[in-house]
Order: structure tokens, then C-alpha cells, then sequence
């Protein structure tokens, strides 16, 4: 059974259906405004708040408003059922859920051009605040949000952040999307596969697929605002948005299966136009700011937020810039290709930007978000090696850079936040993996998946070899779920959640295993 949903939700839901009522605003402050002379034909129009509300991407002084307008939203030409033609949304940012202090206010346009998104980004705010959000349109009031700005520069307060990724929606339900938002992290790192491009029912869970995909293979800009349209209908995703600001990056399935860089993952003609199209659809449904406009087939997500004086983000990008996998992708023995040199994961200039970060961060903690495993990973039980060289084991030259930059860093205090893997895992980063007496840079925590891959199991048997055979390594778990943490000055704790199912709804989450990595010490306790 689910859990009693909090006294917030019961207010979102009030405010929701309320439809064209609004809380009275504090004095002299704008109010959307209601649909007047022709408000009866605009009230018959359907919610076209299908797709929720989100926030993302916080500052000191400000954060960013999103949502879409899609009365109907699996609507084959992409438009969400919009009409062809711009829209006037309002928006309000309170400092309490009923709206009586209201603090800014304003409408934006919302464009066919850009799916009828909106992206509204705030500056100005009370740095270490929490705030309320909506949106109204076509007389109808959208659910009630919740964000917050970061702390002042100088403030050391605590943060608790949630690490999760992957997300097939036919594998299971978003159950522990909705635990984890229960938690009211003050942020969630989104470490990327949102989506998945695969036509309905090709790629299958052990327990069989409990939802489909609708429409086939993602290629066509339409059929990408379709997938994320119908992931965003999903009720626990959308809760997981409303209670908490997102940082997110993509991984590959929000375009294509392993792609790298220019090189598709298929041999589907026309990737250049498909990657476009990947990247349009991921701006117009995601809460960034306009420094992460596609432009064709190219979008910039690698970037910095500081959480004041006590963390870095800084999320990387693990695909525009990368060599094609060596040896064929997938699982390797040997294959001497991966060794080169020149081999290419974040490129250059992505490297010099996050060495530079680390140099200058002033924070105490240095949070890198990124998508593949970074630590050296041996699949092979017993004599021999086995690697999955579409993760950084397939360009180990630049992981030795990367790792030469987490050993100069300014504090020492490098956690690596990882998705991709499906399989929950918690790792001490080392400079060389074929010994593990060398010195340490920091620790890797990887989560599992949100639903990909069903249920998952549990064989303990078979993961004490796999510590056994990566000595680094210090857990692992292949159940669904997602990892909170709580950083103070003094530590930061990591608490692996995981569910026991997502092929039915309501598991609850339970906390698998928990590490704490004292400030200064590099190390998992």
C-alpha cells in the first residue's frame, strides 16, 4: 500500500482542482490574471497542465520554472494538442503554500516552436529560501510546487541531495521516484536515460513489461516530444518534480543507445538529424536555463552550481565529446584499442573546464555528476578481466587525467555521482586500479536504476566475488531505488535506497547500506 501521502499533497491537489480560483495574493502584489469575455470557451478547453511542474537548476538568488501545455498529450504530432499559435502563461513564486506573501510574478509565452514550454528563470530571491510556484492558462490553475535557492556564498548549511537515473517506463512503476521525493530532498541529481527511445515492448524486463511505449523507434522531433510527454504524465514522476529543485544531464537512450559523439549506437541512417531532434525535445521538457538551448545537433549540460560555502556540483557531459566505444562496445576481454592516448571521453576542453572547477572550487565538497562507472570494474570471476567498455574502463588514458585532476583538487573532498549501471555499487577511487594500495582521489558512488531492468534480484553470493575480485569496491546491490545523501562540513552520508519491487505498485523503500566519508579522508567508512 503507499504511504500516506504529506499534508502537501493534499494541498497541490486542492489547488489544482480549484481550476479558475486562485488564494487571494498579498497586497499589491499581480495575481494571474482570469480569462474574461471569452473565459467560457477557454474554460472548456482541457488541463493543459497534463505534464506537472518543475524547478531546476538553483542559485543563491534564483532558480528555473518549467512546464508544458499539452491538453493532449500523446497527440502524434508532437504539439501535445495546442493549437498552432503562441499562449500567455502567468506565473507566481510565493513564499508560503497559500499564496498570501507573493513574491514575483509575471507571464511568459509559451511558442509551437518549443512545444508550448516554458522556461522561467528568477533572480533576485532571498538566498536560502524555500518558495511556492504555479502557473495558470487557459482558465486553469496548474499543481502547486515546491523550490528552493541555495544558500549565500558564505553559508556552510547542510544539504541533502537525491542521486538518481534510468527510467524505462515499461519496466516498472516510478515507485521509488515517489520515495524518494517523500524524503524532500532540497535537490535531486538527475544522472540521466529520463527517457528510452525503443519502440514499444523491444527491450524487455525479466517480469515481463507492465507498461508499453507509446508510438515506435524514436526518430522525428515529434516522436521525441511524444516519449517525454508520456513519461512526464507518469504521477509519481511528476510528484517527484513538484516537491524539489532538479539537476539533470542525459545519458545516451535520450537520443540513442551508445551513441558517441557523431557515431550512432544503430545503423539507422540520418543521426545528425535524430540527435537534433534528441536534444530539442530534452531542452523543451527539462527545467534549464537558455545556456542550454539546442542548437542543432549540439546543447551544452556541463556546468557548475555551488550550494554556498559547502558544495560544487559540477555535472559533466560523457557523450558529445567521446571516441566511438572501442572493440565493438559491450563487454570486453583484452582489446588493446581502449588504450590509446588520444581516446576521448569528455574532450579536452570539457576537461580543462572540470580540472579548473576543482582547482578553484571553494566549496568543501566537490560533487563531479556523471553517467558511466569511472572505477576500473571487472565482470570476470576468477582468472582474466572482463570490462564494459562503453564506461570509462574503454578510455582509461583520459580517466588517468580525470583522476590526476580529483588528486590536485583545492579540498580533496571528491564524491563522483554515477548512473547508467542498473546495479547499485559504492567504490573508493584510486590512482592505479591494479593496486589497491595506491593513493586515493576520492569515492564513486553508483545508483541503480529507477525501473530499468524490472524488479532486480539479490545474490549475495555473487556479489561477494565481485568484492572479492575489485578490491576497491565496498557494495553492491542489483535492486531498484536511488541514493540520499546529507553533507555537513564535518561528512558526507550516503544512504542506498532500494525497493523489493517496481513490477506492482507501492513497494516501500528500505536502506540497503550506508557510507559516510568523513571531510578530508578521501574514503568510504
Amino acid at each position: 500500500m503507499e504511504q500516506n501521502p504529506s499534508r502537501r499533497v493534499f494541498l497541490t491537489a486542492a489547488v489544482a482542482g480549484a481550476g479558475g480560483l486562485l488564494v487571494p495574493a498579498s497586497a499589491g502584489a499581480s495575481t494571474p490574471s482570469r480569462q474574461t469575455s471569452s473565459s467560457t470557451s477557454a474554460r472548456r478547453l482541457a488541463d493543459p497542465f497534463t505534464l506537472g511542474v518543475a524547478s531546476g537548476d538553483p542559485s543563491a538568488d534564483g532558480f528555473v520554472l518549467w512546464t508544458r501545455l499539452a491538453p493532449d498529450p500523446l497527440a502524434p504530432d508532437g504539439h501535445g494538442g495546442m493549437p498552432g499559435r503562441d499562449v500567455e502563461v502567468a506565473w507566481q513564486v510565493a513564499a508560503d503554500e497559500g499564496f498570501r506573501r507573493v513574491v514575483r510574478s509575471g507571464t511568459a509565452t509559451a511558442r509551437p516552436a518549443s512545444a508550448h514550454s516554458v522556461h522561467v528563470e528568477l533572480d533576485g530571491l532571498r538566498p536560502g529560501g524555500e518558495f511556492f510556484y504555479r502557473f495558470r492558462a487557459n482558465g486553469h490553475l496548474s499543481p502547486t510546487g515546491r523550490t528552493r535557492t541555495a544558500p549565500a556564498a558564505s553559508a556552510a548549511a547542510s544539504l541533502t541531495f537525491a542521486a538518481v537515473s534510468c527510467a524505462q517506463y515499461e519496466h516498472g512503476y516510478y515507485t521509488a521516484y515517489r520515495r524518494m521525493a517523500e524524503q524532500q530532498p532540497d535537490v535531486v541529481v538527475h544522472l540521466g536515460d529520463y527517457i528510452y527511445e525503443y519502440s514499444g515492448g523491444v527491450y524487455t524486463a525479466a517480469e515481463g513489461n507492465v507498461r508499453r511505449h507509446a508510438g515506435g523507434k524514436l526518430q522525428t522531433l515529434a516522436d521525441y516530444r511524444v516519449r517525454h510527454a508520456q513519461y512526464k504524465t507518469d504521477p509519481d514522476l511528476q510528484f517527484a518534480h513538484l516537491n524539489s529543485p532538479w539537476l539533470v544531464i542525459f545519458d545516451d537512450h535520450e537520443v540513442e543507445n551508445n551513441w558517441a559523439g557523431d557515431v550512432p549506437g544503430t545503423e539507422v541512417p540520418g543521426f545528425g538529424a535524430r540527435k537534433a531532434a534528441g536534444f530539442q525535445a530534452y531542452y523543451e521538457h527539462m527545467p534549464l536555463r537558455r545556456s542550454a538551448v539546442a542548437r542543432g545537433p549540439h546543447i551544452k549540460i556541463n556546468r557548475r552550481v555551488s550550494w554556498g560555502s559547502l558544495a560544487t556540483f559540477h555535472l559533466l557531459d560523457t557523450r558529445q565529446f567521446r571516441s566511438d566505444q572501442p572493440c565493438g562496445d559491450g563487454m570486453r576481454s583484452g582489446c588493446d584499442e581502449r588504450l590509446g592516448q588520444e581516446r576521448a571521453m569528455l574532450g579536452d576542453d570539457q576537461l580543462k573546464w572540470l580540472t579548473a572547477g576543482l582547482r578553484d572550487s571553494t566549496g568543501t565538497w566537490d560533487l563531479v555528476a556523471q553517467q558511466i562507472i569511472l572505477g576500473q570494474r571487472d565482470y570476470h570471476l576468477g582468472p582474466g578481466r572482463e570490462l564494459n567498455v562503453d564506461a570509462w574502463d574503454g578510455y582509461p588514458a583520459e580517466r588517468d587525467r580525470l583522476l590526476a585532476a580529483l588528486a590536485s583538487s583545492r579540498t580533496g573532498n571528491n564524491v563522483v555521482l554515477t548512473g547508467d549501471a542498473h546495479v547499485a555499487s559504492a567504490a573508493d577511487l584510486v590512482t592505479d586500479f591494479d593496486d589497491p594500495d595506491s593513493r586515493k582521489v576520492g569515492v564513486e558512488l553508483v545508483g541503480t536504476s529507477i525501473s530499468s531492468d524490472g524488479d532486480g534480484y539479490h545474490d549475495p553470493a555473487r556479489n561477494a566475488a565481485l568484492l572479492m575480485e575489485n578490491p576497491q569496491l565496498r557494495f553492491v546491490n542489483e535492486r531498484r531505488g536511488y541514493i540520499v545523501c546529507r553533507a555537513t562540513p564535518e561528512e558526507l552520508k550516503a544512504d542506498f535506497r532500494t525497493l523489493d519491487y517496481i513490477s506492482r505498485r507501492g513497494a516501500p523503500a528500505k536502506t540497503a547500506a550506508s557510507f559516510t566519508v568523513p571531510s578530508g579522508e578521501r574514503v568510504l567508512t
